[in-house]
Parts: C-alpha cells; structure tokens; sequence
C-alpha cells in the first residue's frame, strides 16, 4: 500500500500534468500551408540587352557569361541550318562623295559573318570583304553620280549562306526586292558640283546666243543689208 508521499506525488502527476494529444490530419494540413506561404517565388530571368540591329552588338552568349545574373537570349535556329536573310534597314547616300552607309538588322539564326552584294549593271556582283557577327553597318565607295544599283546583305555561318533573290540563274539583277527583305535599291543623284557646272554652261552659251543676235540686230543687218528693206527701197524706185 502507498504511503502518503507517494500518494500525493501520483495525484499531482496524474491530474495536474497536461497529457499530450494526438495529432491530427488536419494538423499536418495547416503546417504545411505555413510552410507554403513563407516560401519565396522563384524569380524570373530578364531578356539580355541585345538588338539585332545595334552596330558591334556583343553576342547574346557573352553578355549572359558577364552579367552578375543568366538573362533571356532571344530563339534562334539551328546552327546546322543557313541562317534567314537579314533585314535591311537605312541606306544613307553621300553623293558629294561618291558613297552610302548601308545599315542592315541580323536575323534570328546563328552568324560567323556578313558580306555585301552590289549590282551595278553588269552580269555578274561584286562581293565586298568579309565582317565580323558583330557588325551592322558598312559602307560602300566608288559610286557614280545618277547610277543605279542593287545592294544586298547575305549573313553566312558553317552551314551555308542566306539566300538571295536573284533573277535567273545569271545573277544579272535582284528580281524581287520586298520591304524587310535583305536588298535595296540604291539611286546616286547627281553630284551638286555637276550640275551647278552645267547650269553654268548652259547660262554662259545663252548669254553668247543672246550677244550674236544683238550683234547681228545692231552692227550687221545695217553692213549686210536686210532682205525686206532692199526689197522696199526698189519698190519705192519703181
């Protein structure tokens, strides 16, 4: 039989201790939503600072190896595919100088380089030096005042190069050039200096028509005689 010590003890062990309860589902359910609600989003990554027609745009690849975070490259094709036609953009003509500034968007395909195509007439184009994946613009020397041409920018990688719309088989001229599309057409005006020479010209040649017929009206008709006053003075005989 217990003594009283022990009796005591039992009695405040057994109905002053809180006995522990057994957890729920429902328990489960609401730790997992607080564990749910205290989690961080992921966070999305930002599209790289990259425009197909900035002049030495740095390659989509290198600015996400620099940036302190990956960033978004835009798609691109495959590299074993030739790349799309790039888009042509402005064509500035400096006629004073014989030159244009040719400025040209990259398409959307994996480039090694670009090279330009210009018709001038003849059978066959002349093929300008090879440039960089990084380069958007070019210029062109050696253009005739008032001439005519075809400029086209085609892009290369190791599976081929962009087509060109040629006319035939004989690559005389550009058969279709559409808005957007890789080829321009280029028309020199005149050099200034030209035609403010001509202009000269033709001012200084009516200046001299117009000083002969004041000679022959004034000095001349009186020496050599006129038709019409010869035949009034024999009438006037008569």
């Amino acid at each position: 039989m217990l003594g009283p010590p022990c009796l005591l003890w039992f009695l405040v062990v057994t109905f002053l201790v809180p006995r522990g309860q057994p957890l729920t589902p429902q328990d489960f359910e609401e730790e997992e939503e607080d564990e749910t609600e205290t989690a961080w989003p992921p966070l999305s990554a930002a599209p790289c600072d990259y425009d197909h027609c900035r002049h030495l745009q740095v390659p989509c690849k290198e600015l996400q190896r620099a940036g302190p975070a990956a960033c978004l490259c835009p798609g691109l094709s495959s590299p074993a595919q030739p790349p799309d036609p790039p888009r042509m953009g402005e064509v500035r003509i400096v006629a004073e100088e014989g030159r244009a500034v040719v400025h040209w968007c990259a398409p959307s395909s994996p480039v090694l380089l670009y090279w330009l195509l210009l018709w001038d007439g003849s059978e066959a184009a002349q093929k300008g030096p090879p440039l960089n994946a990084t380069v958007r613009r070019a210029e062109l020397k050696g253009l005739k005042p008032g001439g005519v041409y075809v400029i086209c920018v085609v892009a290369a990688n190791e599976a081929g190069a962009s087509p060109v719309p040629e006319a035939g088989g004989e690559g005389r001229k550009v058969a279709d050039i559409r808005p957007f599309g890789p080829c321009s057409r280029l028309v020199v005006p005149p050099n200034p200096h030209t035609l403010v020479h001509a202009a000269i010209g033709v001012g200084m040649a009516l200046a001299l028509v117009s000083c002969a017929a004041l000679v022959w009206h004034f000095c001349l008709r009186d020496r050599w005689g006129c038709p019409r006053r010869a035949t009034a003075r024999a009438s006037g005989a008569l």
